[in-house]
């Protein structure tokens, strides 16, 4: 028998039509009566559903994430002023064999009545607002790349070399030929004004690399991915911008950080994902452990069954596995490559990865929570030495012996 924790609280059964809900309501001697009912997803029938929880003083709600339903219900009841528990299906899935949608939103009452419920992380609405920008932005980012690809095929099918003359395609002078060639297809020109004087490359070489034949099919597609491409480097930097403005002083914070002083929207994508109140992580490692940069807990019988991390942070931990990389290439913080070549050593390199990325997370919490900026300082601390493992001098020249080595004047070799 479970103790019921929560006596008046409802579990919600979210789909894309219709929610069912179940309220849970528990007397003085421990018995629970159930009240439910069907409410369309509608925002009418959302405030309908706000209006039946609070005939029955119900203010505490639990549901499971479903794709992206759940989020006009979540805001609906938020701005009600109720209190959303929002948790992982894997938390709350029922059993099979004996499931309905009505035996579902009971099953997750139950569970959030007796305290079995985990909670996810859910941010305050404008960081929310502000995340789903930046995940945006990365995913107008990856289409540009996509785009840019494809024009690279036509000018490579079209025998036009400019990759091999120009570090930069899609740069002004190459950009400046591509448009005159398709302006004027099969026309041998000078190539000499529209290359920047900045320039390295001889005109020789640029003239030669244009010297290509681009089809009208080939034409027709080139121009739709540089129209494309235009089109979608209009981003949305300056919304972003905006709605970042009022957390200035973290992101001042963690730019302090080693690798986040580089590019100024580094630190924004972090706090979008995080946010800047950190009281909603009680320690640093439950930071790491939702981040998904930490070895998971598998183990029966004594048996370790996977370390492997989690697949949790699949926005956030690719921009820390990017800076840890490129803090590897600079000898600036000899805190942070100490611990990468010592876990290296034994682990390789992507686990010495993750470690950085642990300690870089580490790290913005303290100075989130402490309000004080980064310092290595007590990175540099030397490690404290275990007597346990301290070899004395009669071992240690056992220990060479052992290995091969000729100690000059050894006293077991003179005797």
């Amino acid at each position: 028998m479970f103790k019921i924790i929560k006596k008046n609280c409802c579990g919600l059964d979210v789909h894309k039509t219709w929610i069912f809900a179940c309220i849970g309501i528990t007397d003085s001697k421990d018995r629970t009566e159930y009240k439910q009912a069907r409410f369309s997803s509608f925002t009418k029938g959302l405030q309908e559903l706000c209006d039946w929880l609070a005939k029955y003083h119900c203010k505490d709600v639990c549901m499971e994430s479903t794709g992206k339903c759940w989020i006009p219900v979540f805001n609906v009841l938020e701005k009600n002023n109720l209190w959303v528990t929002l948790s992982h299906p894997k938390y709350t899935k029922p059993l099979k064999g004996n499931k309905t949608d009505r035996k579902d939103a009971k099953w997750i009452c139950d569970l959030y009545m007796c305290g079995m419920v985990k909670p996810s992380f859910i941010p305050p609405a404008d960081i929310r607002q502000l995340r789903d920008l930046v995940r945006y932005r990365f995913k107008l980012t990856c289409m540009i790349t996509g785009e840019k690809n494809r024009a690279q095929n036509c000018l490579t099918v079209s025998n036009l070399k400019l990759d091999d003359v120009f570090s930069d395609v899609f740069g002004k002078s190459s950009r400046s030929i591509t448009e005159h060639i398709l302006a004027h297809p099969g026309e041998n020109f000078d190539v000499t004004p529209f290359v920047d004087k900045r320039c390295k490359t001889p005109i020789e070489e640029i003239q030669s690399a244009v010297d290509g034949a681009v089809s009208p099919e080939q034409a027709v597609k080139l121009r739709q991915c540089l129209d494309h491409i235009d089109e979608l480097e209009k981003n949305v930097e300056q919304e972003i911008h905006r709605l970042s403005e009022k957390y200035s002083v973290a992101l001042d914070l963690m730019r302090t950080v080693p690798g986040f002083d580089k590019n100024p929207m580094t630190a924004i994508q972090v706090l979008s994902e995080i946010g800047g109140d950190m009281s909603v992580f009680p320690t640093a490692k439950h930071l790491v452990s939702w981040a998904g940069c930490c070895p998971r807990n598998d183990q029966s019988n004594k048996k370790i069954k996977s370390t492997r991390i989690s697949r949790a942070g699949s926005y956030f931990k690719p921009i820390l596995v990017q800076v840890a990389n490129g803090l590897l290439r600079s000898n600036k913080h000899p805190e942070i490559l100490t611990r990468y070549r010592r876990i290296k050593a034994r682990r390789g390199h992507k686990k010495a990865i993750i470690a950085v990325c642990r300690m870089l997370l580490t790290a913005i919490w303290h100075i989130l929570s402490d309000l004080k900026p980064y310092t290595p300082d007590g990175y540099l601390e030397p490690r404290p030495v275990n007597e346990a493992k301290t070899l004395t001098t009669s071992q240690a020249l056992n220990l060479l012996r052992q290995r091969g080595y000729t100690i000059k004047d050894d006293p077991v070799t003179a005797a």
